[in-house]
């Protein structure tokens, strides 16, 4: 949002220097919580995707034991039919009869063992998917308990700077109410290019206060004289000589 009313330059550069110590005060906070907010986020995450693997693996282990559930059945099927066909052999009448039942016995014990070698085969698979499957859960107990530590962690900090921060936020808005358009688009574009969010820098030593290059003694003079908003001809931040540094804005 515009200002209401026209500026001068040393009206606009206050604002826009007022603006960047709240911020500046904001991104202390941000450091403050460090890598905190981003690691419980990850850590999320990665718990959130290790439970889904768990759960596959779980779903794979019912999955083989019923595979080794219907093996057995069939084997109980084939064992049935084995003493059945056994029965039928005291009361054959015929070679015929008696090869058929020989050979259907054959037939069913053949069955049993191929049953059994399934039995074996998934069995290792189940041992190796329950290896997994415990290391993944060991994983998960582990994640959680790094988890807990670093959200408590986290929460503290929050709980010490949220009025704070709630505080420096609101002021935040406020300011930037007041400043105009094109110099706060060019300003939260500065500060998105350096990790520090420098975006307005004084005048240290002769030089820049955010990249340290030397200003030009011509060019100082016309910082001080406050006629035009003059950026650093290195890092491109909004320069504002030591008394504009100095202002103090009254608190709202």
């Amino acid at each position: 949002m515009a200002a209401t009313k026209t500026l001068t330059v040393e009206e606009r550069l206050k604002n826009i220097f007022d603006l960047q110590k709240i911020d500046s005060q904001i991104d202390e906070i941000k450091i403050l919580k460090g890598e905190l907010p981003i690691e419980v986020e990850d850590l999320d995450d990665e718990i959130s995707g290790l439970k889904t693997r768990v759960e596959k693996l779980e779903t794979k282990m019912e999955e083989l034991n019923t595979e080794i559930s219907n093996h057995k059945k069939n084997m109980a099927t084939s064992e049935t039919l084995i003493e059945r066909y056994k029965t039928q052999l005291d009361d054959v009448k015929n070679n015929r009869e008696f090869e058929a039942l020989t050979k259907e016995i054959e037939l069913q014990e053949l069955e049993i063992k191929l049953s059994l070698k399934k039995i074996r085969e998934i069995d290792a698979i189940k041992e190796a998917k329950q290896a997994t499957l415990d290391e993944s859960n060991e994983k998960v107990a582990g994640k959680e308990e790094t988890l807990a530590a670093k959200r408590e962690e986290l929460d503290k900090i929050i709980e010490k700077t949220e009025k704070q921060e709630t505080k420096l936020r609101n002021k935040a808005d406020k300011a930037r109410k007041v400043i105009d358009d094109r110099i706060l688009k060019s300003y939260d574009k500065i500060r998105t290019n350096y990790r520090n969010g420098l975006a307005v820098a004084t005048i240290k030593r002769e030089a820049c206060g955010g990249c340290f290059n030397r200003i030009p003694p011509q060019q100082q003079i016309e910082i001080g004289l406050r006629k035009n908003i003059i950026a650093c001809e290195h890092c491109c931040r909004i320069l504002v000589d030591n008394e504009i540094a100095g202002y103090e804005p009254a608190e709202a």
